[in-house]
């Protein structure tokens, strides 16, 4: 069964026969004991640590369809070296761009993405403020917010709206996990505090776990709907993630601090920022992990399916609605 890999050490990788063979190094140049992943058994990859690497291995990870996803120092996501879009289909490029083209059309996925992000916000709120979180001001005013929409005229407006949604979830954060940390206010690039850099950390490795779905269809992960299509971005992993960061990420953090999980000193701050250090940083994905394979009795197919496959679904949900098959609907926790 394939598995996503982290890697953490700075070190070289290479080619293998059929398998990966990833040798670290440490600040000396010395070289440690190698290490060996068959390839069968990978689906993708996250880099943390410095990668040496050739063109012959990247040919190799191109024909098997494997991801690398880069991050830096601090855990910000840099970018990512994606196999060639060997499932990309002429027709669904051209409706998926029409849609785009269409200020109609795209208002009405762009609401579907808020709608989706803020539904499940709230399920995160109602469930602290049932433990005696005091969250009723904000739960009215994210409803009052949910409720205007549908009536958006244009994406700049509806992009105000999610802000405020936003706005409003993050103001809530200080009082879900106590006296363990202060969020302060969202910072970002790089992050001022503890909360802040889980909060980023969290939120890239949804937008990673969102894109490498969106490969697995169709889809053509530059086009977007809610957020702007820019350079140099796959601005369609962005709307997904919107769905899926309270469900996949917020919730995570909340268990992990309000555990005692995570604290003070798994973080160290420097001039210009918080980063997480290592043992925490390995602690969190192997928790986000975790979550992205646990499952979740799906209402309508009536069966067992994990987290990440309810983001390739929530893809192909999308795909059906640009062919005109069926009309998108947000995936909204009911738990």
């Amino acid at each position: 069964m394939k598995q996503t890999k982290y890697l953490f050490n700075a070190g070289r990788m290479s080619r293998k026969d059929n398998t990966l063979k990833f040798t670290p190094v440490d600040e000396a140049g010395h070289e440690g004991q190698p290490r060996y992943l068959p390839i069968e058994q990978v689906s993708d990859l996250y880099v943390f640590g410095s990668l040496d690497a050739n063109s012959a291995l990247y040919n190799f990870l191109g024909k098997e369809g494997i991801a690398v996803h880069f991050f830096d120092y601090y855990e910000h996501y840099t970018g990512s070296f994606m196999p060639r879009e060997y499932l990309l289909a002429g027709k669904m490029q051209v409706e998926q761009t029409r849609y785009y083209l269409s200020p109609k059309k795209r208002i009405a996925i762009a609401r579907t993405f808020v709608e989706g992000a803020a539904c499940n916000i709230l399920r995160v709120l109602k469930y602290y403020n049932n433990r005696q979180k005091d969250l009723e001001t904000a739960v009215a005013t994210v409803e009052q917010l949910l409720a205007s929409v549908p009536t958006a005229p244009d994406v700049p407006a509806l992009m105000g709206l999610e802000g405020n949604i936003r706005q409003t979830y993050y103001s809530c954060f200080d009082a879900i996990v106590g006296e363990t940390f202060c969020l302060d206010g969202r910072s970002k690039r790089p992050p001022q505090n503890e909360l802040n850099a889980l909060i980023s950390f969290g939120n890239m490795l949804c937008y990673t776990a969102c894109l490498s779905m969106i490969y697995h269809t169709q889809l053509n992960p530059t086009i977007s709907f809610l957020h702007e299509p820019g350079a140099r971005r796959y601005s369609l992993a962005l709307d997904m993630a919107e769905i899926f960061k309270p469900i996949l990420v917020d919730r995570l953090i909340f268990r992990m601090v309000n555990k005692r999980q995570l604290q003070a000193s798994d973080f160290r701050v420097e001039v210009g920022g918080c980063v997480m250090k290592e043992a925490a940083r390995k602690r969190f994905l192997e928790e986000f992990d975790a979550a992205l394979k646990e499952t979740i009795k799906h209402r309508s197919l009536g069966r067992s399916v994990s987290y990440r496959h309810l983001i390739k679904l929530e893809c192909y949900k999308l795909q059906k609605h640009l062919l005109g098959i069926e009309e998108y609907k947000p995936f909204k926790a009911w738990w």
